[in-house]
């Protein structure tokens, strides 16, 4: 008899990517760090299904491949903002509120700490997923779990001009 426990939750993973981006360069003391979704949403998920991945980015320059590769190994989305993701990561929350059972929200800004609050007070598990070193500790404190992002969780982009193409080295 398998004594395994599953646990059935609808999960959505909301993602502030500026913030994200800034914690990870900080930490590495290189600009090009990036995050290894292939690898860290499987890890997130652990086992539960993915409603919604969406990538919050300020500013002009976002990457097409990245928007490209999260749509196709998530159905993921990209969303430029026009200043900071704070609001429309805040309002996708509010509108995913009722019909998914956990958001995960990858940023370790204390300006979602109400957020937070509130989304557990209408009966949302809440996750943290940040680097730890430049997380908010009343954010951590306020989340059902936190997950530390490591580096396991991202690689350092390099340019090298073989053959008109890019290559990816893991740190």
């Amino acid at each position: 008899m398998d004594k395994t426990i599953r646990i059935d939750q609808s999960v959505a993973i909301l993602v502030d990517g500026n913030n994200i981006e800034i914690s990870i360069h900080e930490v590495t003391k290189n600009d090009s760090a990036m995050l290894n979704f292939d690898t860290l949403i499987p890890r997130l998920l652990d086992n539960r299904s993915l409603n919604r991945l969406v990538y919050f980015r300020e500013g002009k320059h976002i990457s097409s491949k990245l928007a490209e590769r999260l749509h196709n190994l998530f159905h993921g989305s990209v969303v430029p903002c026009h200043k900071s993701a704070d609001i429309p990561l805040t309002i996708k929350a509010m509108q995913l509120a009722n019909k998914i059972d956990t958001i995960i929200i990858m940023s370790g800004d204390s300006d979602y700490v109400e957020l937070v609050r509130h989304l557990k007070f209408e009966g949302v598990r809440v996750e943290i997923a940040a680097v730890e070193a430049t997380t908010a500790a009343i954010l951590r404190e306020e989340a059902d779990y936190f997950h530390a992002l490591t580096d396991e969780d991202w690689f350092i982009y390099t340019n090298k001009h073989r053959g008109g193409g890019g290559s990816n080295r893991k740190r």
